[in-house]
C-alpha cells in the first residue's frame, strides 16, 4: 500500500496551488512549518471542506454534496464512500490527536497518525506510514503555533518544514462539512469498538447533514455532533457476520435522545466523560457478503430541527 502521507500531501500541493479560488490562506511559521488557513481568518468554503476531507482520508474517500430536506428546510448532506476503510478512516480520517501545548489546543486528524502508529487500530490493521512529509488537519478555535507543529515533527520523526497543518475552527463552513463527512468513518470505529475485526470491513458509506454555522464553537460542536448522532446514516459491507451490530448506532446508548447540547452542559464539557457509544450515525445497515442484512437505528428530525434552530 502507498504511503497515506505521500498520497495526502499531493493534495496538500492542490490546496496551496488553488488557495485563493478555495476561499482559504497558508503561510509558514518561523520554524519553516505550513500552516493552511481553513476558517479561521478566511471563510473556506464547500469546495474547501470537501478538499480538507480528501486529505484527511489520504485522498482514499469518494466524496459527494448534495441538497436534502430537514423539516421544510433545504439543508446541504454530505456523502463519503471508502472500499478502504480501515485505512482511510481509521488510519487516517478519525480525530485521535489531542495536541496539546503550552499555547495551543487542538483535535487532530488524518494521515500524521499514521507516522506515529501509537493507537490501537494501528496495531490491530497492522500498519504504519513511513514517509518525509506529512499533514495534520487541526479542529481549533485558534492558528497552530510553532510549539504545535514541533510536537507533531518529533512524534513523526520528520523535519518542522515537513509538517503541513491544516487548521479550521469548528464554527466554520469547513467545520461543518469536514463533520458531516465523519457519517462513515464513526459507523466504522464503533463497530470497531465493539471487537469487530476491522480488515473485515469491505466498505463504509455515510451521509450526514451539514450544520448550519453558529457563531461560537461550543454551540457548533453540540450541532456537529447532533447532525451525526440524529440525522447521519451508514452503510457496512462486511466479511462476517456477528451479534454486535445492534449496538453500532447512537440508538444504543442510555443519553440518546438528548441534545449534545445539554448532554456536554451536564458533563461541564468534559469530552472524555461522554459515552463513546452516542458518538455514532443514527441508522445504520451492516450488509453481510453472502449473508443477512441488518437495519438498526432511526434518525430523529425533529431534534434536528430544534439543534440546527430551524
Amino acid at each position: 500500500m502507498e504511503s497515506l502521507n505521500r498520497m495526502a500531501i499531493e493534495l496538500v500541493d492542490e490546496a496551496l496551488e488553488y488557495a485563493e479560488e478555495l476561499n482559504v490562506g497558508g503561510y509558514d511559521l518561523d520554524n519553516e512549518a505550513t500552516v493552511l488557513d481553513f476558517g479561521l481568518d478566511f471563510d473556506g468554503g464547500i469546495e474547501a471542506g470537501l478538499l480538507l476531507t480528501e486529505i484527511q482520508t489520504a485522498g482514499m474517500a469518494t466524496l459527494n454534496y448534495d441538497l436534502g430536506e430537514i423539516g421544510d428546510a433545504s439543508v446541504p448532506f454530505v456523502q463519503l464512500s471508502s472500499d478502504q476503510p480501515a485505512l482511510s478512516l481509521l488510519c487516517s480520517q478519525k480525530a485521535g490527536w489531542e495536541l496539546t501545548t503550552e499555547d495551543f489546543e487542538g483535535l487532530g486528524s488524518g494521515p500524521a497518525r499514521a507516522l506515529v502508529a501509537r493507537e490501537e487500530e494501528f496495531r490491530r490493521i497492522g500498519y504504519t506510514d513511513a514517509f518525509d512529509l506529512t499533514a495534520l488537519a487541526l479542529e481549533a478555535d485558534s492558528h497552530p503555533t510553532e510549539a504545535a507543529a514541533e510536537q507533531v515533527a518529533e512524534l513523526a520523526e520528520v523535519e518542522t518544514g515537513s509538517v503541513f497543518l491544516l487548521a479550521y475552527p469548528t464554527a466554520s463552513l469547513v467545520g461543518s462539512i469536514s463533520n458531516a463527512a465523519r457519517v462513515a468513518e464513526l459507523a466504522t470505529f464503533r463497530l470497531v469498538e465493539l471487537g469487530y475485526d476491522p480488515l473485515d470491513i469491505v466498505s463504509a458509506t455515510g451521509r450526514g447533514p451539514v450544520a448550519p454555522v453558529p457563531g461560537d464553537e461550543r454551540t457548533a460542536i453540540a450541532r456537529t455532533t447532533d447532525a451525526i448522532a440524529y440525522g447521519g446514516t451508514a452503510h457496512l459491507s462486511v466479511r462476517e457476520d456477528a451479534d454486535v451490530f445492534d449496538a453500532v448506532p447512537s440508538t444504543a446508548g442510555d443519553d440518546h435522545g438528548r441534545p449534545f447540547a445539554d448532554v456536554f452542559d451536564d458533563l461541564e464539557w468534559e469530552f472524555e466523560e461522554v459515552p463513546s457509544d452516542l458518538f455514532a450515525p443514527a441508522r445504520v445497515t451492516v450488509d453481510v457478503v453472502g449473508g443477512p442484512t441488518y437495519v438498526h437505528g432511526e434518525t430523529d428530525e425533529e431534534l434536528l430541527l430544534e439543534s440546527f434552530e430551524l
